[in-house]
């Protein structure tokens, strides 16, 4: 979703085997004196077999936080006051990643690299508010990327690193990700409690209420979220299992957007509807301010129905049509075949004011306590130009999330997921005919799906501190079967302040 890009190339190769049989030991040692403690949860009760469902949460476990910024309590370097206007929070993640040499007859312009190679990126975030009044604050954040993501973020739909960005030639430097106004609107005299973020920094909310927000940020921000699958920080680092891939959501090319969103909350539902500003050219940095050729909409209805007893179910349907500055695959093949262009060119075909649109259901449904399955279903129409996020046109996504509180770690997560993805007809022919996408491009096309399996450990050591290891596991790389299949093999280091 957000930042740059940089390898770390030709390194002897016995130095990344032996890395990498270092990894599960030296993960180990750090973990010891966290895993060397009583198997009893936080309130000294054993922990409850997975068929328990009367067994009370620990203290500990009802703590733990899955939204995207940081959360209070234990799970922080520093204590965050509830009552305080002032919010300061932070967080540094770093994600190394590996993958050994993979068969590949040919490569193009943006495949993933077949030789073995390696990468580290490391995102550093400051998240700052101020409460104005009761029910209004200001929010700010500043963030800053070092490294890159294997292959300078090229050859797979749905990359492997959701930290890094789709243009390598941004730099290693500061820049303001977020900042805006946020205010609230009463419908009920009932609060309710709240962990604050730097969303919602205030300690209780209305039960019934609209919010608004304006200014700049990451669409994923508001929408589309999963308790199991929207953290890349705590949970699972895949693109395609943190967002809906087929959502072209307004943003630069470090994720971001100049935007207003509004929303209404109540016990059982919620509705969401998000205006911003898409960019120039796809991929790109700057973004085009002229509302009457250029914007994007999306709506988002969040359901919660009490279909089992005691277990939360929550059902959301996305929806978002965007206008901007686009290509379309069919004419891009057309022109090339009439001898207009040396190989297929999207960028060619641009008209301003062209029409893209798609949808996606989003599904979580816990089945024990700490333990929530969860998939993702989108499409997109596949004429139009891949704008702003990758090239899928459609998606089906499912995996399950387990809290460590059944091996006595309420505070760790473990997760295992899959992930399908697909290509319209007319975008597979532009790809096998040597077109370019800004995220995928072989020169030549075998097509099939891309089917990724990823799992992940991810143990809570001290306070704030977390690391663990990813997997995941490649095949048709970049919708090719020619080339691939490859694991990916990680490892995170996770630091909340």
């Amino acid at each position: 979703m957000t930042f740059t890009s940089l390898n770390v190339r030709g390194r002897d190769k016995r130095g990344h085997r032996l890395r990498w049989i270092l990894f599960i030991p030296v993960f180990l040692a750090l973990s010891t004196p966290v895993f060397a403690q009583s198997t009893t949860s936080a309130d000294n009760q054993p922990p409850c077999p997975p068929d328990n469902n009367s067994c009370p949460s620990t203290q500990a476990e009802a703590q733990v936080q899955d939204s995207p910024g940081p959360s209070s309590g234990d799970f922080n370097m520093f204590d965050h006051s509830q009552p305080s206007r002032f919010w300061i929070s932070g967080q540094v993640n770093v994600i190394d990643q590996w993958h050994p040499s993979f068969h590949s007859p040919y490569s193009g312009q943006n495949s993933f690299t077949a030789p073995a190679e390696n990468a580290m990126s490391r995102l550093s975030t400051l998240f700052l508010g101020y409460r104005l009044t009761q029910w209004t604050d200001v929010f700010f954040a500043g963030e800053e990327f070092n490294g890159g993501g294997l292959s300078k973020t090229y050859g797979l739909a749905s990359f492997t690193d959701m930290d890094v960005v789709r243009n390598p030639s941004l730099g290693p430097k500061p820049y303001v990700a977020r900042f805006g106004i946020h205010t609230i609107i009463p419908l009920s005299d009932k609060l309710v409690d709240n962990d604050r973020t730097w969303s919602d920094p205030e300690s209780q909310l209305p039960e019934k209420r609209i919010e608004i927000r304006v200014g700049k940020f990451s669409a994923p921000d508001f929408m589309d979220p999963n308790s199991a699958s929207s953290d890349s920080h705590h949970q699972f680092m895949n693109w395609g299992l943190d967002n809906e891939l087929t959502w072209d959501y307004p943003a630069d090319t470090r994720g971001y957007t100049y935007g207003a969103e509004i929303e209404y909350d109540s016990p059982h539902f919620s509705a969401r509807f998000l205006e911003g500003l898409m960019p120039y050219v796809a991929n790109g940095l700057q973004l085009d301010w002229n509302l009457a050729r250029s914007h994007s909409e999306s709506l988002e209805l969040e359901f919660r129905p009490q279909l089992f007893q005691e277990k939360s179910t929550v059902i959301r349907f996305l929806g978002f049509v965007n206008h901007a500055n686009m290509g379309d695959y069919a004419e891009a093949i057309k022109m090339w075949q009439e001898g207009l262009t040396p190989v297929p060119d999207v960028t060619q075909t641009r008209q301003f004011g062209t029409v893209k649109y798609g949808f996606g259901v989003n599904l979580e449904q816990e089945v024990y306590r700490g333990v929530t399955v969860f998939s993702r279903i989108g499409w997109n129409e596949g004429q139009h130009e891949s704008f702003t996020y990758t090239d899928v046109n459609n998606t089906i996504s499912a995996g399950v999330m387990v809290s460590g509180r059944y091996w006595g770690r309420p505070t760790d997560k473990f997760g295992v997921a899959a992930i399908s993805d697909g290509l319209s007809k007319e975008h597979a022919q532009y790809f096998a005919d040597g077109g370019m996408g800004f995220v995928v491009g072989d020169g030549a096309l075998n097509y099939g799906r891309e089917n990724i399996l990823e799992t992940f450990y991810t143990a809570h050591l001290w306070k704030g501190v977390y690391a663990g290891p990813d997997v995941q596991f490649v095949q048709n790389p970049g919708y090719n079967r020619d080339r691939g299949p490859v694991p990916v093999l990680g490892f995170r280091f996770h630091v909340d302040f």
